[in-house]
Formats: C-alpha cells, sequence, structure tokens
C-alpha cells in the first residue's frame, strides 16, 4: 500500500503535473421526481456544499487548475453524458470524475445506476431506472480517454458495487476507482447545511497540505470515517472501498499548504464550469431504491466514443447487443460493395463501421451487455429474471455472442412475443473463480474483510459457470469447504472442444505434417529455435486463464518439482514484462512490434486463429497451427451454481438456467461455438466449420481432456517456479541526480514503488552507486528478507545525493559477481535492478564494458536498466546493451517508469503481481 515516508512526502506513483488534467464534479442534490410512486427518495441538499469545497480543495491541491475543473450541478442524463464526453476528450494527464447523488442497483447487485435529475424508478418484479446511467457506460466512455490515469469516485448509495463492474482488461491498470461504502449497502447524506459524510472526510485530507496520493486518500478515508463512528443505514460500520491495480498509484494534491476548511464557498460556476449545466445544489447519496435492471436510453456519442469507433469499430461492435450487431455487418455488407479499395479494413470502410456503430449507440444506448425486454414486443412484457453466467476470459467473446443469439431466439421468447430471461456475461481470473467456489463462497455472500472479497475481485454471485475445462470444476467440488453455500451442478459432457495450439508465423513453421501435430510442446519449441535461434515463445497468464495453465501442463512435462527444474522450462517462454492476461491479448500485443511478430510464436486457443481478434492493429503475421501431443484443449463445460438461501425464485431460476442450457448445448449453441471455430466435443473432434486458416481440419492425435490433479499441480509449479527470488537494487547517487531526487518520480521514489513486488520470502539488498572514496558503490540495505517499511525508512534516511560521479561500470561489475556467488548457493530467480540519470553513462565504454557484458551473459541474471532520461533505451545505446546482454529489461522516461519497473521485480518476487 501506498504510505508517507519520514519527511511527509507521498510515495505518489505516477505524477501528472504538466499534463492536461480534467476533473469533472457532478452533483445531483435536486430531483425532478420525488413523488410516490415513482419517484427517487429525494432531494440531497448535502451535495451542493460537496461540490464547492470539493472544487476549492482541488484548486489549492497544485494539480489541477482552475480551468481544469468543471462543476456539473443536478444535470439530467443528456447533459451528464455530453459534459463527461468533453472531459474524456480533453484529457491526457489524470481524468477524474466525481459523483454525488442517488445511486440504484438491481436484484443481482451487478450494475450500479448513477441517478441523474430526471431519474425515475419504475417498480415491478424487477426494478429499473429510467434517466439514470449505468457505471459500466460510464466506465466505457471514461475508458476511451487518452489520460495517463483515470480515477473515479463515488459517492452514493451502494458505491461498493461499482467494484463488480471490471474495466477492460487494457484498461484496467490506469483505472482508480474509490467508493465511498461498501457494496449494497446504503448510507444517509446527513446534515442539510455540511457536506455528506463521505465527503466531508475526502475535502480534509485534500485539505492538509503535503503531497495525496489515490492510495494515501483511501487508506486516509477508511481510517477517518472509522474513527468517526459513522454507520450504513442497515447499521454496519460505513467503510469506503477502493479498486487499484497493485503498484499503480496517481498523484491528487502536491505539495498544498494546508488551507481553512471554513472559507467561504466558491462561486457558483467559475472557470472550469460546465456550459449547460444546471445552477443548483449538488448531489451525494441517500437512502436509495434498492433493486432493477434495465438501463435507461443512453445520452448520444460524443467526441471520444467517436474517435474509438473510426479507430477501433470491430472492439466496438462488443459494446452492442446481437440485433445490434447484425444492423451494422448490414451496414458494412453495403460498404464493403460500394467503397472502393484494395483493403477491407482500410479508412473508408473504418468509417462507415464506426458511423454504424455510433448509430445503433445512439438509438439504444452501450456498454451493457443486457438484453431484457423485446423492442418490438407488446408494452406489457414484464422485465425477465437475469441470469448471471460467469466464464473464462478466453471464452467471454463466444459465450457473449451465444447469450446474445439465444435471448434473442424463440427458445426465450412466449408466445406473446416476451422474454423468458435475460443474460448477463462476465469473465474472471481462473484461478480467482476456482478459488472462490472452492473456498469462499461464504465470503462471496457477505465479505468479511478487504482482503477476502469474491464480490469485488470475481464478481456477482453466478447462476451459471462456463469454466474453459471439466477439470476447473472436479477441482471445485473435490476440494469445496464442508459449509460452503454454493452447490455445482455440472453437465457430464462439454459443450465444444478447442486445441491449444502453437500458432508460429508462417515463415518459421514447421511443414512436415508429423513435425506439426504430436511431437511433445517442449520438443516442438526446441525445434523451432533450432530453425530460427533469434525465435521466441509467449504464454498468456497461468492465473488468469485457463489457456495459459492448460499450456503449462505441457510445458513442465517430463520435469521435476523442485523450483530449477520449474524455472528451467519457464525459460522457454520467458519475456520481458507480465504475461499477457488473455490469449486474445496475446495476439494483439504481438504486432506492436513488427520485429517481435516475425519471430514470436503463441501459445493461444486454435478458434482465436479462425475466428480471429479484434485488435488495434489491421496487420498482422500470419501463422499456422502447430498441435503439441501433450497439451489438453479448452472444453467449456457448463456448470449449474445454486446458492443457499436464494430460494425466492429457485423455481423460475431454475427453469431459465436450463433453458439456456437446453439452447447452448443443443443446436443454437453448436453454431454459435461453429461461428468462432470451435470443434466437436466429442468423436474425433472434428471442427464445426470447415472455413478455417492456417489450421489442420484432421489433427491427430488430439490430446486427451486435462485432469484435475495435473492442473492443481501445473499451477502451483508456476507459482513456485517464480519465487522466492533475489534482486539488487543499484541507485545513482551522483551528484547529477540532485534534480532527480525527490518525488515519487525521482530515483528513491521508484526503487520503493518497485517494493510492492517483493513478499515477505524474497531477499534483497540496496546498493547506492557513487565514486567517493574510491568504492564504486556503498550498501544501503544488506541481502536478506526485509519489511517495505523497513526498506523504505532506511532509503529515505540513508540514501542522499553525493558530490561525486558516480562508476555504473564498476557497480554493475560488482553486482554481477554478487549475485553469481550467491546464485551459487542456491537457484533462486535473481534480478538487478540499475535507477540512474545516465549523466555517467560514457563510462559505459571500451574494454572494460566489453567484459561487462561478457559477464552478463555468463552470469545469465537479468539486469534492467531503469534510466531517468529519455531515448536512453535506444537501439545500441550503452543501457539497451546491457539488458539486452543479461536478458533484462530497458526502460527510460519516454515509458511509464513506476509500472514498468514495478512489473519487472514483481515476475521475479512473490509480493503483489
Amino acid at each position: 500500500m501506498t504510505g508517507h515516508d519520514s519527511r511527509g512526502k507521498a510515495n505518489t506513483g505516477y505524477d501528472p503535473r504538466g499534463k492536461a488534467n480534467r476533473a469533472l464534479l457532478v452533483g445531483v442534490s435536486e430531483y425532478d421526481n420525488t413523488a410516490p410512486p415513482d419517484g427517487v427518495p429525494g432531494d440531497l441538499p448535502a451535495v451542493k456544499h460537496n461540490l464547492n469545497q470539493l472544487a476549492q480543495a482541488l484548486r489549492h491541491g497544485g494539480v489541477f487548475g482552475d480551468r481544469e475543473i468543471a462543476v456539473c450541478r443536478s444535470p439530467d442524463q443528456v447533459t451528464f453524458g455530453r459534459e463527461l464526453w468533453t472531459a474524456t476528450k480533453e484529457a491526457e494527464g489524470v481524468l477524474l470524475l466525481y459523483f454525488a447523488g442517488h445511486g440504484a442497483i438491481p436484484n443481482a447487485g451487478d450494475e450500479l445506476f448513477l441517478q441523474m435529475r430526471n431519474a425515475r424508478v419504475v417498480a415491478g418484479g424487477h426494478a429499473v431506472f429510467p434517466g439514470a446511467e449505468t457505471f459500466s457506460t460510464v466506465q466505457a466512455v471514461l475508458a476511451a480517454s487518452p489520460a495517463r490515469r483515470i480515477v473515479i469516485v463515488l459517492d452514493c448509495c451502494f458505491a461498493g458495487n461499482a467494484a463488480w463492474i471490471r474495466p477492460d482488461p487494457r484498461d484496467k491498470r490506469r483505472v482508480l476507482l474509490l467508493m465511498s461504502v461498501q457494496a449494497n449497502h446504503r448510507i444517509d447524506a446527513g446534515d442539510p447545511e455540511t457536506p455528506t459524510p463521505f465527503t466531508t472526510e475526502l475535502v480534509a485530507l485534500l485539505k492538509e497540505g503535503g503531497d495525496v496520493s489515490f492510495r494515501a486518500l483511501a487508506d486516509g478515508l477508511r481510517a477517518r470515517m472509522a474513527a468517526a463512528g459513522h454507520r450504513t443505514v442497515r447499521g454496519d460500520a460505513w467503510e469506503p472501498e477502493s479498486r487499484v491495480e497493485p503498484g499503480e498509484d496517481v498523484l491528487l494534491a502536491a505539495g498544498a499548504k494546508g488551507i481553512d476548511g471554513s472559507a467561504g464557498p466558491a462561486p457558483g460556476l467559475g472557470p472550469g464550469a460546465v456550459p449547460g449545466s444546471v445552477p443548483g445544489p449538488g448531489a451525494v447519496p441517500g437512502s436509495g431504491p434498492a433493486p432493477g435492471p434495465g438501463p435507461g436510453p443512453g445520452p448520444a456519442p460524443g467526441p471520444g466514443v467517436v474517435r474509438r469507433a473510426l479507430t477501433r469499430p470491430v472492439r466496438l461492435l462488443g459494446a452492442v447487443g446481437g440485433a445490434g450487431r447484425a444492423l451494422v455487418r448490414g451496414i458494412v455488407g453495403i460498404a464493403d460493395s460500394l467503397v472502393p479499395g484494395p483493403e477491407p479494413g482500410g479508412w473508408a470502410r473504418r468509417l462507415v463501421v464506426g458511423a454504424a456503430v455510433l448509430l445503433v449507440l445512439a438509438a439504444g444506448g452501450f456498454g451493457v451487455h443486457q438484453l431484457t425486454d423485446r423492442p418490438d414486443g407488446p408494452p406489457s412484457c414484464a422485465p425477465p429474471l437475469e441470469l448471471r453466467v460467469l466464464t473464462d476470459p478466453d471464452l467471454e467473446p463466444t459465450v457473449r455472442a451465444a447469450a446474445d443469439a439465444y435471448l434473442t431466439s424463440g427458445d426465450n421468447t412466449t408466445g406473446e412475443g416476451c422474454r423468458l430471461s435475460g443474460i448477463t456475461v462476465y469473465s474472471a481470473g481462473a484461478a480467482d473463480a476456482v478459488t472462490a467456489l472452492r473456498k469462499q463462497t461464504r465470503a462471496w455472500q457477505e465479505p468479511p474483510d478487504d482482503d477476502t472479497n469474491p464480490q469485488r475481485d470475481v464478481g456477482p454471485q453466478p447462476d451459471v459457470w462456463i469454466p474453459g475445462s471439466p477439470a476447473d470444476a472436479a477441482r471445485v467440488t473435490a476440494g469445496q469447504d464442508t459449509d460452503a453455500v454454493a452447490e455445482l451442478d455440472a453437465d457430464e459432457e462439454p459443450i465444444a472442444y478447442s486445441p491449444i495450439v502453437l500458432a508460429v508465423p508462417q515463415d518459421l513453421a514447421a511443414d512436415a505434417r508429423d513435425e506439426r501435430t504430436g511431437p511433445p510442446l517442449t520438443r516442438m519449441i526446441d525445434a523451432l529455435r533450432a530453425r530460427d535461434a533469434s525465435a521466441r515463445v509467449r504464454r498468456p497468464d497461468p492465473e488468469h486463464t485457463d489457456t495459459g495453465l492448460l499450456a503449462t501442463i505441457g510445458l513442465y512435462r517430463g520435469t521435476g518439482d523442485t523450483a530449477p527444474e520449474l524455472r528451467r522450462a519457464e525459460d522457454r517462454v520467458a519475456q520481458t514484462g507480465p504475461p499477457a492476461p488473455t490469449a486474445a491479448e496475446l495476439l494483439c500485443s504481438l504486432p506492436d512490434d513488427d520485429a517481435v511478430d516475425n519471430r514470436t510464436a503463441a501459445l493461444v486457443p486454435e478458434f482465436l486463429l479462425s475466428s480471429g481478434v479484434g485488435c488495434d492493429s489491421a496487420r498482422r503475421t500470419p501463422r499456422m497451427a502447430q498441435y503439441p501431443g501433450d497439451v489438453p484443449g479448452l472444453e467449456p463445460l457448463f456448470v449449474r451454481v445454486r446458492w443457499q438461501g436464494a430460494d425466492r425464485d429457485r423455481a423460475d431460476r431454475d427453469r431459465a438456467a436450463d433453458g439456456f442450457r437446453r439452447w447452448l448445448t443443443g443446436e443454437g449453441g453448436r453454431a454459435a461455438f461453429a461461428r468462432d471455430g470451435f470443434r466437436a466435443a466429442d468423436g474425433d473432434r472434428a471442427l464445426l466449420d470447415t472455413k478455417a486458416d492456417g489450421v489442420l481440419h484432421a489433427p491427430s492425435p488430439l490430446t486427451e481432456s486435462a485432469g484435475r490433479d495435473a492442473m492443481e499441480a501445473s499451477l502451483e509449479g508456476y507459482k513456485g517456479a517464480n519465487g522466492p527470488g533475489r534482486v539488487l537494487f543499484l541507485l545513482d547517487g551522483s551528484g547529477s541526480m540532485a534534480g532527480q531526487w525527490e518525488g515519487p518520480s525521482g530515483g528513491p521514489g521508484l526503487l520503493k514503488q518497485s517494493l510492492g513486488g517483493l513478499g515477505e520470502r524474497d531477499e534483497y539488498a540496496v546498493w547506492e552507486v557513487s565514486g567517493t572514496g574510491g568504492d564504486t558503490y556503498e550498501p544501503l540495505l544488506p541481502f536478506g528478507r526485509h519489511t517495505r517499511g523497513e526498506a523504505e525508512r532506511t532509503v529515505d534516511r540513508e540514501a542522499r545525493v553525493r558530490d561525486a560521479e558516480a562508476d555504473p561500470l564498476g557497480a554493475l561489475l560488482a553486482a554481477l559477481d554478487a549475485m553469481r556467488q550467491r546464485g551459487a548457493e542456491d537457484e533462486r530467480p535473481g534480478l538487478i535492478v540499475f535507477v540512474t540519470d545516465d549523466e555517467d553513462v560514457g563510462a559505459l565504454s571500451g574494454d572494460r564494458f566489453g567484459d561487462l557484458l561478457v559477464l552478463a551473459r555468463a552470469v545469465d541474471v537479468p539486469v534492467a536498466m531503469v534510466s531517468l532520461k529519455g531515448g536512453a533505451c535506444d537501439e545500441g545505446k550503452p543501457d539497451a546493451q546491457v539488458s539486452e546482454a543479461s536478458g533484462g529489461r530497458c526502460v527510460d522516461a519516454d515509458e511509464d517508469l513506476g509500472a514498468a519497473l514495478h512489473d519487472e521485480v514483481a515476475r521475479i518476487g512473490t509480493g503483489e503481481a
């Protein structure tokens, strides 16, 4: 966690100063509809004070300028949408959205509705909320911004339910979410003459002075709310929550002097005010209504979404439902016949696709994958029961498309044209889902603390689980707690099948059929490298998706279970930085660098080579599938999940789940999986659709299903192969570092941020590099196990800029020698990190530099060169040569140094990943 050092400085991660930052403060204190039966609970006069005081605190914080703060008072839904897109388009550094007002949730609790001035509540079996904006829509629009960090602060009832709505995996590292209260809780707005309780404490922390980071703010709010003894409406302790990726943080106030919290209110609409906003009070939570799905109509798309639609139309297709996608594809078909040009993905076609998507979005809202009632059906149709379907991340697009098709099919429609059920499809990390269903079902119903919270980490309690392998269901049932409150009923046969293949660039692929199918994975990798010594292999994260774990089963075949043997197996798929979370993201990341794309094979499900993936890059290296004989394939399985205590609609929910299961395992589901390139689950596992490129139509033999024990052993082996580790930090302390010393982006600040990647079993040391007294370095922290607090205090106390030049060459030689000696005692994974401003980079030259490169290749310990100077990692530069020779990574000021360094350390350590 982020804290404060001994001098009061905050470890704040990304520093957005100097960029174009934006803060949009939205408060709904006055509502048009407050009378029964369809009104919101009432006005929220306290919220107008929230906006005034928060705007004042941010103006004095030194991060947001006067004209970068927009205040939006009691907007209706359309006004809110317009101003949200304006802020999204303009932000480059940090984009902050604050919302205070009524919040509402459906019965499932799997969506949060932010109720604007024109909000209503339509009562019934399920409540719906016209005039409210879904949090998933808000989050999707914010993600279209070029901002480096996106901060969302919610002060409303049920704010904690927003944690279940995960951002796109590509955006999750830059989205930081602060919620006023835990999930499924209502809160009181407090005295009408003062700000709401949560925002009172928020403003007080921002006004205290000094640097304030997101993490420090979240920690401080939890402490202050607990100390004040605030309670939710149901009488439980009122606990603010946050969602932030490990190692991520952002500066929100910078060294401002404390200001008087009693200062007069800021003028109504100051320099940063939003044009067209409604003057009057702002908004915050109150005793908002409880349940109901069904988003209200969305506002028209704004510039940020236009830009995204024109550049990434394929990805935006996922934002509309099945009927919307059919309309878009129809328009695109016309475009293909009318727009000339040799390239199907050309600018003209993208323009038409983007326009088509925007038309659909404008007509029906976007960003929420829920279909509840037929738009052309009778107006008397009641909102249908909503099924929650949890699946593996690699399967989510296919399951989502299948759900679209089912919802509009006759199997899900009454004779009167009404829907029988709705479906919400979401995914979570495979290992997290298995752990939650096996060991945390009670915590899923009622999270005991912030550390164990499946509602936040996985999502809402599922009615249906579709894992990537039957072995996942077996792992849960075999190891489930005796007091579990979830019962699993798994089908006996999978829905479909897709082998895990080695997708090799065509120029490097094996020619002979007996080389393309059958050999073990490790032999295939070795043969690939024999054909091209520069070839590399990558695999998605084994903890996040079953694809990565199934590939790991083959990778570990024939090895022992000791850490050194497992690490040698891992060397075959080693890469700089963390692995891609999913197979689709892996294939999308390769074209970012043509040289990498041309010589890197990827372990992915075969169906992705047929159905393709929606990436930013339209051009990528063609690939051929090779079929390892010892890697099990993906076999999605339908698993019904029943929860104790959920008896009120058990019969209806069983009927809805059974209907979806019959359709999914029958011809309807077969057609949906065929379109995406899957194979039959039985017989000779033939392709369901024979139109496929780069794959073998009948590879033989195809591997048997994964075993429960093999999955467990491979996951434990993967975790054990990556730790405990040993890291030696070198911190440049020469005189030239004086201007690069203080703050989160300075040398010590970067080093301290990276410590989150180390755990209690890891061993590390810190040396300061300078030429004082004839020595090349001075040990600040000896090799050993240290707590993060202890290490940070030592660095704060001992590290200082010296009046001397550094000797980077001598320090690196000494560091490599020290790591070699320690590596002789054991085979821990190791890493050397050198944080420098490169002022003395001229020393990395001559014969001794050649000796350094030879030693770096021999010691087999990667060196991460972290330069505070831009361009230091360009090809041929000394830093780049050191990292390349050692097999390490070079990062400079042209990248996000904090995130990159944390990732490198986390690969070696056992702390935050």
